[in-house]
């Protein structure tokens, strides 16, 4: 199964797409922790992305396009994977539909989880990780209201799109998950 996983710094998608992955036994694919471990190794594409993450922007369609390209390519892949972090705005998901649609794999679910702003607020202030001091965590969600939502809606477009409340424990919001994906398989 092929899913995208959406929501806003904070919403818990980390959790739950551990979880899923663990559910569906694919790969997890988090193009964030793509990206900071391209820096953290120096690679051209680490250089390329470090201004950008550090200041709260998002780093160029195509510099993390190239990396999904490269990483769904893998062998563990074939069976299905969990995006998260990519795609993030109508453009993306366009050029991922695109690649999807060239490897005759699409895309079986794009699942949205909500949270209310000042809740994200007080989970990513708890977080402690060097990318999430509050300039860039308010610079983050203003740019995933602008960009990520169209996005979601151009999800919404073609079916694919589930929206999940976020708040609950971690247990709650994963069985509303999976109600959704056992809705998909049925």
């Amino acid at each position: 199964m092929r899913i995208v996983l959406i929501g806003p710094p904070g919403a818990g998608k980390g959790t739950q797409a551990k979880r899923l992955t663990e559910r569906l036994q694919v790969p997890h694919l988090s193009t964030g922790d793509m990206l900071r471990e391209a820096m953290r190794q120096g690679t051209e594409a680490g250089h390329q992305a470090e201004p950008f993450m550090k200041t709260g922007r998002l780093v160029p369609d195509q510099l993390v396009h190239q990396l999904v390209i490269e990483r769904v390519a893998r062998a563990d892949c074939a069976g299905g994977y969990l995006l998260d972090g990519f795609p993030r705005t109508a453009a993306q998901a366009n050029m991922l539909d695109k690649m999807l649609a060239e490897r005759k794999t699409p895309l079986d679910l794009a699942v949205q989880i909500h949270v209310p702003k000042e809740i994200l607020l007080e989970r990513l202030a708890g977080r402690g990780r060097q990318d999430d001091d509050e300039l860039v965590i308010v610079k983050r969600l203003e740019q995933y209201d602008e960009l990520t939502e169209p996005m979601a809606a151009y999800y919404q477009g073609r079916g694919t799109l589930r929206e999940i409340d976020g708040l609950g424990s971690p247990d709650e919001v994963f069985a509303r998950i999976e109600a959704e994906l056992n809705g998909v398989r049925a």
